[in-house]
């Protein structure tokens, strides 16, 4: 699902870019990537959470997908001249990757999975491009916070089957992604790390 305008603006304000700077730090806390791996980030807007993550976690081969085409467009202005030589954008959909099964070393999702009504066949897919050992680093909202009387009317998401930490967790481990690690605030979100079996 595309996000509306008032959500373009929450995730372009340099609050967020600040806050996504924290949270890729903890996630490499959590657990560091070797360097030289093959990566990918889903829903990358205009490239911020990609840069941080070419920055901390140094992968030889930075994909960065997001649906919606006018963000990716974002990226030609956002991004250093290097940053964009480093990392491949396109636009893409999260229930069909374009890679073959068992070929990321990583991926990396900050606040996607709540935009995508099948976000359960969404994890599979995730799994499925993982290769054994490989790690699913996520942050997550949950929808008290974003479908409360406020921000419903505001905000745009899916509004059936949505997910808190247990059923976020139960379908992670049903796609044999392990937990690790995370942090997690009840009824607001979850950091985490994730590895597949």
């Amino acid at each position: 699902m595309k996000l509306n305008w008032a959500e373009r603006w929450v995730v372009n304000n340099p609050i967020r870019v600040q806050e996504q700077r924290i949270l890729v730090r903890l996630l490499k806390r959590m657990l560091p990537l070797n360097p030289g791996r093959t990566v990918l980030e889903i829903g990358c807007g205009r490239g911020a959470g990609a840069a941080m993550i070419l920055a901390e976690f140094q992968p030889a081969v930075l994909h960065a997908m997001d649906l919606d085409i006018c963000m990716i467009q974002k990226a030609g202005s956002y991004l250093t001249s290097t940053e964009k030589r480093k990392i491949s954008f396109f636009a893409g959909d999260a229930l069909h990757l374009p890679y073959r099964s068992e070929s990321l070393d990583a991926v990396f999702g900050f606040g996607v999975l709540h935009h995508i009504p099948d976000w359960r066949s969404t994890v599979v897919e995730i799994a499925r491009v993982l290769k054994t050992g490989g790690v699913y680093y996520l942050e997550e909202l949950y929808p008290s916070l974003y479908q409360n009387f406020i921000t419903k009317h505001i905000l745009l998401h899916p509004e059936e089957d949505r997910f808190f930490g247990h059923h976020l967790k139960e379908a992670l481990n049903g796609a044999k992604l392990n937990f690790k690690d995370a942090m997690e605030i009840r009824k607001v979100g979850i950091l985490g790390v994730f590895i597949k079996a």
